[in-house]
């Protein structure tokens, strides 16, 4: 156990079973890491999901970015047999605040200080500032997962009891994680996004004959607008993404962070580790005008979702957000055969160009009784709500009726 975790971490979950937590996820080993659900393309019996791959979350780290000194202190789980052999995993930080997560517990932590509590810090399990689904109790394909998922939840309780925290949160969960958490006595959130489903479309003009004809001619005005000044789209992925290309895209995510956010969360470096070591997995969309690149956006490839995340520029043109964003992630996601995209948080705008609204799940141990009394009342009519919008946007999407 790293020096920076707690003391007394190393809890036995069940016989020879142990569980322990590290403030370092370099800790686990690649090759251990790599043996877990979601988290290698080695795995051909789970989806493989980048943002839990050791490249991406070690990179996190190692950049700078998520570390205690930005109020991202690692508490990763990893639960071991008796001979060692890593069973389970949980990528997980001690919060002293609520940024960079894209599910908003603010109003809990206002309303629990002022009644004489102490929210921060709490445990966050996540992706540091990823709002994109995916497995958060990380299961070895070769063992029956129920039970190491059972395991880990109740780790994760165990966890927050010995740190004598407020809460634990476990944010765009899989599924099978909500169930096992639901088991475990987690409190349940739901949440929107939009995502676009690959219906077997054999390229964009076959998904755009799926529109209903005025919201067709839209999207074709909008794209034609989007390129015009003479702006050309060009797909880097792999050795295409060079260092010099990563100071364009860079230059791009700074500025919109800076007016969208004040401060962006990810540095320079942690886009040279990225692009070092998992090149294969990104695709930057760069719009360039006149010999030299104007906007961008990141996206990162999964086995058979696309992620999209940030989008900058440094020159305004009509429509060319939703072109290098949208329509060109689509396009992209067509041509690889991919079945979804998954755009990121909020954004009722997705929903002309094709995207469909989604329930994204978390889930929450709160141990303080009253905290979690008030909670769990705001959740149920909170999940009401978010039904009912879900279902009056699902009732206008673009496509053809019937």
């Amino acid at each position: 156990m790293s020096s920076d975790a707690p003391e007394g971490n190393d809890a036995p979950a069940s016989g020879d079973i142990t569980l322990t937590v590290s403030a370092q996820f370099s800790d686990t080993p690649k090759a251990d890491w790599d043996t877990l659900s979601g988290a290698s393309r080695n795995i051909s019996e789970t989806p493989y999901n980048p943002f839990v791959s050791h490249a991406f979350l070690s990179s996190v780290e190692d950049s700078g970015c998520a570390i205690r000194e930005t109020g991202w202190l690692g508490q990763h789980m990893t639960l071991r047999a008796g001979d060692g052999t890593l069973l389970g995993a949980v990528p997980a930080y001690l919060k002293s605040h609520s940024q960079g997560e894209y599910v908003f517990d603010h109003g809990w932590a206002d309303a629990f200080e002022r009644a004489g509590g102490r929210y921060y810090p709490k445990l966050q399990i996540s992706v540091p500032f990823t709002p994109a689904r995916g497995p958060r109790l990380l299961v070895r394909t070769d063992v029956e997962p129920h039970a190491v998922r059972q395991a880990l939840a109740e780790g994760i309780k165990t966890l927050t009891g010995r740190l004598g925290i407020s809460s634990a949160h476990v944010t765009f969960a899989a599924d099978k994680d909500i169930a096992a958490l639901r088991e475990a006595g987690f409190l349940m959130r739901v949440d929107q996004q939009f995502h676009f489903f690959n219906r077997g479309y054999e390229n964009y003009e076959d998904f755009l004959g799926t529109l209903a004809s005025r919201k067709r001619k839209a999207l074709r005005k909008e794209r034609r607008t989007a390129l015009e000044n003479g702006i050309e789209i060009d797909w880097l992925t792999g050795s295409d993404i060079s260092e010099a290309v990563w100071d364009d895209f860079f230059a791009f995510y700074m500025d919109t962070g800076s007016r969208k956010w004040g401060r962006p969360y990810l540095n320079r470096r942690f886009f040279s580790l990225i692009g070092e070591r998992m090149p294969d997995d990104i695709l930057l969309v760069m719009a360039r005008r006149n010999g030299r690149y104007i906007a961008g956006a990141i996206n990162f490839i999964g086995s058979d979702t696309l992620y999209g995340r940030n989008w900058g520029c440094i020159e305004d043109h009509p429509f060319l957000h939703f072109e290098v964003c949208y329509h060109q992630a689509i396009e992209f996601a067509i041509a690889r055969g991919l079945s979804t995209v998954e755009a990121g948080a909020q954004g009722e705008h997705k929903l002309a160009r094709g995207y469909e609204p989604v329930i994204t799940r978390s889930a929450h141990h709160i141990p303080h009784p009253g905290l979690r009394r008030a909670v769990a009342e705001y959740l149920e009519s909170e999940r009401e709500d978010v039904a009912e919008f879900n279902r009056i946007l699902a009732d206008h999407t673009p496509f053809r009726k019937g």
